[in-house]
C-alpha cells in the first residue's frame, strides 16, 4: 500500500486526458455536421458557372437557336463591360 496516493497520473496525463476528450467532442460534431450537410436538398455546393458557359451549354444541347444564342451572347458580352 506504499504510495497510495501517489501513483496518479499527474498534471501531464490529465492535461493530455482533457486534450483528448476535446478532440473526441469536436470529431462527434465535425461528423454530425457533415452528415446533416451532404443531406441537404440541392446538394453542398452552390452551382457557380459563368454565365457565358450555360449560355454555351443550352446551345450545345439545342435548347435555344443560333439567332437568340448571338442576341444573349451579345447581351452578356455588354453587361461586363
Amino acid at each position: 500500500m506504499m504510495g497510495w496516493y501517489h501513483d496518479g497520473m499527474g498534471w501531464g496525463g490529465w492535461i493530455v486526458m482533457t486534450v483528448a476528450m476535446v478532440a473526441f467532442w469536436a470529431l462527434v460534431v465535425f461528423a454530425v455536421l457533415a452528415l446533416f450537410r451532404t443531406q441537404r436538398p440541392g446538394g453542398s455546393t452552390p452551382d457557380r458557372r459563368d454565365p457565358m458557359q450555360i449560355l454555351d451549354e443550352r446551345f450545345a444541347r439545342g435548347e435555344i437557336d443560333e439567332d437568340e444564342y448571338h442576341a444573349r451572347s451579345s447581351v452578356l458580352r455588354a453587361s461586363v463591360h
